[in-house]
């Protein structure tokens, strides 16, 4: 253990002092996006240019549905794709990849509302399966995710048929696995998080076989389905939690259990919530964790859902409001909790989110999941920048963010021309590793033919022949990336920019 703390100690401060983070070496950042957010009033509105690339190694576009006859649903025509004037959301998130050519998008397929009921149908036919492994790569291939994440909420325990569902969501996995594979593309799930429930839905060994990391919803832990009001992800357990299934109710608890029951430590995520739980509580006077409550609290103003405060909407209430909210830290569940009157809010914010990010430090676990973008204080309007919430997730993984961009004293320098082939030349077979669209997914290999390009130099640079392939340089190992056909890659952005707006 000490020589583990010895190497991650050396490699925050090597990264402190380059600025160079080597993205086999980052612990991932999964970031979920619930689309309707761009319905949303005002500062609450979250649209696709909302996102900023760089803050996440994943992507999840939430969500589309599942038909019983096994097809893949959009569930959002107009907002989803381009078709009659619709606004082409599918097309602008995978574009995102043009600005940060390391970042994974995946398709989130089911979520809380588009219940279990059909799911448990699917998995259960033979012919059913097929025809949704065949219908998700068709879907892949056509508008450019690097993947799907399957979020089947859940397994055996809602709308529940005379299927078995535990075995069938293994068998689920295992022919999306083997019909994703051939063409590189991830799958990965977004599973219930505590003993009682995971023990129903899961064969938690079983289903790591199958699975390139597991987005584990350590939320929702408490809520006004309980009789007292709890705070929605403490770390720990508190003083209050004394019954067996109280003690379960905690991220430390969690992390055990799968742990325990064979879970990878490197394909455990994190998830962790950007919004709280509201109450109204029974007695103004009676405030601690575990008080009596008559039901749910306030909503947020942009959310607009009785229980529930994104934290940019709580941040942006306190702006106007501190004088009336108590403040309170949990200190055994390192969590932070507020009340005014007969509201009480159990909730994230900085400290407790480091905390959590240091605890998957810790227990070498592989990052964390957020839920959701669009409740961190995406416009900074509470703070000094923009999404404290991930920043300071990321500073704890992975000693910051990495951006790459010029210093602002730095004079570009002029990129120096090369002709341009009459045949444009092909990319070599291991560096372009293409899905069956035949669009890179941008993986980064270690690539020997860059390695005299790198000598002495650090950072992003463009091949000097084929200005569509470009090179993350780190210590003179060369990290190849290929551009989408017809693009090059910017020196002056940094990035994969059409070739009409490209000096080569």
């Amino acid at each position: 253990m000490l020589f583990k703390l010895i190497i991650w100690t050396s490699f925050l401060v090597i990264w402190q002092q380059s600025q160079v983070v080597v993205a086999k070496q980052r612990k991932n950042v999964v970031c979920y996006h619930g689309t309707w957010s761009t319905y949303r009033q005002g500062a609450g509105k979250f649209d696709i240019e909302s996102i900023d690339p760089f803050l996440c190694t994943h992507l999840m576009y939430a969500f589309f549905g599942i038909e019983e006859s096994g097809d893949l649903r959009i569930i959002d025509p107009y907002l989803d794709l381009e078709d009659n004037y619709g606004r082409g959301n599918i097309r602008k998130f995978n574009a995102l990849k043009l600005k940060n050519p390391t970042l994974k998008t995946l398709a989130a397929v089911g979520g809380w509302n588009e219940g279990s009921k059909k799911f448990s149908i699917v998995a259960a036919d033979p012919a059913k399966r097929e025809k949704f492994v065949s219908s998700v790569v068709q879907f892949l291939q056509k508008y450019g995710f690097d993947g799907i994440d399957l979020d089947w909420e859940y397994p055996g325990q809602r709308h529940k048929l005379q299927n078995n569902d535990r075995a069938n969501f293994l068998l689920l996995l295992r022919e999306l696995k083997e019909g994703l594979e051939p063409f590189g593309y991830m799958l990965t799930a977004a599973v219930g998080s505590i003993k009682h429930s995971a023990d129903i839905s899961y064969d938690i060994p079983e289903m790591m076989k199958y699975l390139d990391f597991v987005n584990v919803m350590a939320y929702d832990l408490h809520g006004p389905w309980a009789p007292v009001v709890g705070i929605n992800a403490p770390l720990y357990a508190g003083p209050q939690d004394t019954t067996e299934i109280a003690k379960q109710m905690n991220v430390d608890a969690i992390v055990k259990y799968w742990l325990s029951k064979g879970a990878v430590r490197e394909k455990f995520i994190l998830g962790v919530p950007f919004y709280g739980r509201s109450f109204t509580l029974e007695n103004s006077n009676n405030h601690n964790v575990g008080a009596p409550h008559i039901g749910r609290g306030i909503a947020g103003q942009y959310s607009l859902e009785p229980g529930v405060i994104g934290y940019n909407e709580f941040c942006e209430k306190l702006q106007t409001e501190k004088s009336i909210w108590n403040l309170e830290w949990e200190a055994d569940q390192k969590v932070p909790y507020a009340y005014s009157d007969r509201n009480w809010l159990g909730y994230e914010n900085e400290k407790s989110l480091a905390l959590k990010a240091y605890y998957v430090v810790k227990e070498e676990l592989g990052g964390v999941m957020v839920w959701s973008l669009e409740s961190d204080d995406f416009r900074g309007v509470c703070g000094k920048k923009p999404y404290p919430l991930l920043n300071v997730i990321n500073d704890v993984l992975n000693g910051g963010v990495y951006r790459p961009t010029k210093s602002p004293n730095e004079t570009p320098k002029k990129p120096e021309l090369s002709k341009k082939p009459e045949t444009p030349k092909q990319p070599e077979a291991n560096n372009n590793v293409t899905g069956g669209n035949g669009q890179s997914n941008m993986n980064s290999v270690a690539n020997s033919g860059g390695v005299a390009q790198c000598q002495g130099k650090s950072g992003y640079i463009r091949d000097a022949v084929d200005c569509g392939k470009f090179y993350y340089c780190d210590n003179g190992i060369a990290h190849s990336f290929q551009c989408p056909p017809t693009l090059y890659f910017d020196l002056n952005n940094l990035n994969c920019n059409y070739s009409a707006m490209v000096e080569c």
